[in-house]
């Protein structure tokens, strides 16, 4: 599998796992979880946009 397609796909899971976290936290109004729920969404929506940008270099 290509290194742009593994980007991609394990920053997906980390978006999904952010935005579980996040409304988790939330929900039981926990802001530790809710925060660090945000920020692996964001570092997964930027793993998944670096896979983007080796697929258009084709790297």
């Amino acid at each position: 599998m290509k290194t742009s397609t593994t980007d991609k796909i394990k920053g997906a899971a980390h978006e999904a796992k952010g935005k579980i976290k996040e409304v988790v936290g939330k929900v039981v109004g926990n802001p530790g979880l809710q925060d660090r729920g945000t920020a692996e969404k964001t570092a997964g929506n930027v793993q998944r946009k670096v896979g983007d940008v080796k697929k258009v270099f084709g790297k």
